[in-house]
């Protein structure tokens, strides 16, 4: 399994980080769009680094064209010397019409469009190919020299999805590197639902499981002292009703036969009751969506339930989690 770190934001220069997280041993780092661009931040962070993969988790694709992503993913991954992992999500429909005020309409079918558009953008860059791609959502035939990178000598970087529903991680299996499994998950949730849906979307593109990663990044709650493991789960607990308010992740929930915590969760959301949601999500909610241990034990619960499964593995934790602690829990993945 590899170990990947993520860039914190709020807590100084991006490229320092990456390049601390390179010296501690990590085989990656992930940088979210939340607030900052992740494609620039790496950008700042490829020249800091040498070794490490560096990945968006995640950009909005649907904030931006086909072009537009790859052309700068094309730069990132130039600057990086093959290092870049494009990791993609959809975001919802509120954030796509109301905060980007872009087009939304069957998110997984224009995804799968979206890959495919950047593909054969990159196609024309580095084997000459005609630029003629034509689908329902996207549309790009039009490619004169003078906007034409030219080959990259480290090629196209590959491309993870983000995926909670079944019909966008079939895409993902079908026309993606990787899969972005959402901390918003459950091991159950993980082996019932997403890893069935991720093999239709293999077979359906005739792909091997051996070319193809699965990534997750998991929510923790941990801490040395009971009021260090209190606080931690109050964190963890507030992050698990932020995400199970949202209507698209409902699935994860119902699976587990609290669909009804779902639709309390939303009334909250919309009535702005975020600070109650912490007190509906139990120990067992809890749990489920989360590894709750102390330092020591977090590594082996994590492989437990994960080892067969995930390619690669980062620590979400909503918290601000102590150096020891953090380098303890690595270790003991590592071993």
């Amino acid at each position: 399994m590899l170990i990947d770190g993520e860039i914190a934001f709020g807590t100084g220069d991006f490229a320092e980080q990456a390049s601390k997280i390179e010296a501690d041993g990590y085989d990656g780092v992930w940088a979210g769009e939340v607030g900052h661009d992740p494609l620039l931040i790496l950008a700042g962070a490829a020249p800091a680094t040498t070794k490490i993969e560096l990945g968006t988790g995640i950009v909005v694709a649907f904030g931006r064209s086909p072009m537009i992503s790859a052309m700068m993913a094309n730069d990132v991954q130039l600057l990086s010397k093959g290092r870049l992992l494009l990791g993609l999500g959809s975001q919802i429909k509120p954030h796509i019409e109301k905060r980007y005020s872009m087009p939304w309409s069957h998110p997984a079918a224009r995804m799968r469009e979206y890959v495919l558009a950047m593909r054969a953008i990159w196609s024309c860059w580095n084997e000459g190919t005609k630029l003629s791609f034509r689908g329902e959502f996207y549309k790009h035939t039009l490619m004169t020299p003078f906007f034409d990178p030219g080959p990259n000598s480290f090629g196209p970087p590959k491309v993870f999805l983000a995926a909670v529903g079944e019909l966008m991680t079939e895409v993902a299996g079908e026309v993606a590197d990787g899969l972005l499994v959402h901390p918003f998950t459950t091991e159950r949730y993980l082996r019932e639902v997403t890893l069935p849906a991720l093999e239709r979307g293999l077979a359906k593109a005739g792909r091997s499981p051996e070319t193809f990663q699965i990534s997750l990044s998991g929510l923790i709650a941990t801490g040395r002292t009971d009021a260090e493991m209190e606080s931690s789960m109050d964190k963890v607990r507030a992050q698990i009703g932020f995400y199970g308010s949202t209507p698209a992740y409902r699935g994860v929930l119902e699976l587990q036969g609290w669909g009804e915590l779902q639709s309390e969760l939303n009334v909250l959301s919309r009535t702005g009751g975020w600070a109650k949601m912490a007190g509906l999500i139990d120990d067992d909610v809890l749990n489920a969506f989360a590894v709750v241990a102390t330092p020591k034990q977090v590594a082996g619960r994590v492989l437990d339930r994960f080892a067969d499964v995930v390619d690669r593995f980062s620590l979400y934790t909503p918290y601000s989690l102590d150096v020891d602690s953090r380098s303890e829990i690595i270790a003991g993945l590592r071993a």
